[in-house]
């Protein structure tokens, strides 16, 4: 049995919301829509190239190594740049992202048990604060589009923080919006260098949704879960 936590700061991004499996959809509904074949023999390259680039360019934009406006036209400037006779400017680019976020949030597709979980943790009286480095105008409408938008007290989010997960500025943010008090609090995340490790650094119990066993906890955490059934049974 769980301490009694009377706040949960709960990461949105494939720890709730399907993020990965939206945008492989949604990927492929941009080159459908901007007609890449024009330019790609095979689709998949165009795919793993684009994967290889998000994973890398998030990665550095939680570090703040990165502004937002370059992430968004980088990250299609690169695996276009893989299209013959393609020619990727900051224009295309910016077109290929307004119509992959259009697409992505507007997916309703949630990780597994997550309704469940979320519907639970309400009836529990728990106050949930959603915190999340994703875009502000993109996490409001994938909120909406799976039904999870009013089951939150607070949502948090980078742009309105100033900072990244995991800064510490984030989580301190967090706690002064949400009104939460740190010793009864806990972070819900499925990335551990962000998610995780930032809550800790902030003195937060933390319960690490480990999706993936290839990545498995690095330092100790409160809970370690690899379903979100599991922490129905700790909460």
């Amino acid at each position: 049995m769980a301490k009694r936590y009377t706040d949960l700061f709960i990461d949105f991004d494939d720890t709730l919301y399907d993020t990965h499996g939206n945008a492989v959809i949604a990927l492929k509904e941009l080159f459908e829509a901007l007609q890449l074949d024009q330019f790609f023999d095979d689709p998949e390259l165009f795919y793993d190239e684009y994967w290889k680039t998000n994973i890398d360019l998030w990665t550095r934009y939680s570090k703040e190594e990165i502004t937002r406006d370059y992430l968004i036209v980088e990250r299609f400037r690169r695996p276009l740049s893989f299209g013959k006779g393609l020619d990727p400017t900051e224009e295309y680019c910016l077109k290929a992202s307004d119509v992959f976020l259009d697409f992505c949030s507007s997916k309703p597709g949630v990780v597994e048990g997550a309704h469940e979980l979320v519907d639970y943790l309400k009836a529990k009286g728990y106050r949930m604060h959603i915190c999340s480095n994703g875009f502000h105008e993109v996490q409001y409408k994938k909120l909406r589009a799976c039904g999870l938008y009013d089951s939150f007290d607070t949502i948090i989010l980078s742009e309105d923080a100033g900072a990244n997960k995991p800064s510490k500025q984030f989580f301190d943010y967090a706690l002064q919006k949400s009104g939460a008090v740190k010793e009864t609090t806990l972070m819900i995340g499925d990335n551990f260098n962000t998610d995780i490790l930032g809550a800790k650094q902030t003195g937060l119990d933390t319960a690490y949704f480990n999706r993936f066993p290839e990545y498995p906890a690095t330092e100790p955490v409160t809970f370690e879960v690899t379903t979100l059934k599991e922490l129905m049974d700790i909460l």
